[in-house]
């Protein structure tokens, strides 16, 4: 399974309005669990076991609630049985099917 997501807190976690901090340490967790990740602007994408990335969401919600009494959470995950390697797979496949549109 894949589970893309974003966690922040709702309040900005400074007075410049970054919430980078809090960020940096859902981000963490992540680098931490062991799984397969990827994070990019928008989302954080982990790849494993329904209980294993689901802990690993939880713990990331977690560490940005330590800086603030509000986080927005943002998920969305792609169950498919018996399929590992997505992470990289599904973006294999779409550039050799724009390779061979061209």
């Amino acid at each position: 399974m894949l589970v893309a997501f974003s966690v922040a807190p709702s309040m900005a976690a400074d007075s410049t309005g970054s919430v980078s901090e809090a960020v940096a340490a859902a981000v963490t967790v992540v680098r931490e669990s062991g799984l397969p990740h990827r994070t990019d602007s928008m989302f954080t994408t982990v790849e494993g076991e329904w209980d294993d990335c689901l802990a690993v969401v939880k713990r990331a919600v977690d560490a940005v609630a330590a800086f603030g009494p509000r986080v927005s959470l943002v998920l969305k995950a792609d169950i498919r049985e018996g399929f590992s390697g997505e992470l990289t797979g599904k973006l294999d496949r779409l550039e050799a099917a724009i390779a061979a549109q061209g």
